[in-house]
């Protein structure tokens, strides 16, 4: 399968979708961690990938997204952003309120 196809399945399959370095318990670049902490705060299940894991994403995706950096957040498969967006979402309280928004569609 095209590498693009599989990253849109990805995006498509999963509500609540984060590219990292790593993993959310072991998370590879501090950019990571923050992320996954801010997305583990909302309380709600969701995917990763590990880009490190996966060369041909960390290769591709930043084309496809037009986003060049990791870690990158899609909810709903929309592009949220990365690390520094995260956070001041996460601080405001909009971070919650989107991914328990997503992943309520998927529970009902």
């Amino acid at each position: 399968m095209d590498i693009i196809e599989t990253i849109k399945e990805q995006i498509a399959g999963n509500p609540v979708l984060l590219y990292m370095k790593g993993s959310p318990n072991a998370p590879q670049c501090g950019f990571s961690q923050r992320a996954t902490q801010a997305l583990m705060a909302c309380g709600e299940k969701f995917a990763y990938v590990d880009i490190l894991a996966n060369p041909d994403i960390r290769a591709n995706l930043p084309a496809y997204a037009n986003w060049p950096t990791f870690p990158q957040l899609w909810v709903d498969g929309e592009l949220v952003g990365g690390c520094d967006i995260i956070t001041e979402m996460h601080e405001s309280g909009e971070l919650e309120t989107i991914v328990k928004a997503a992943t309520a569609k998927v529970d009902a």
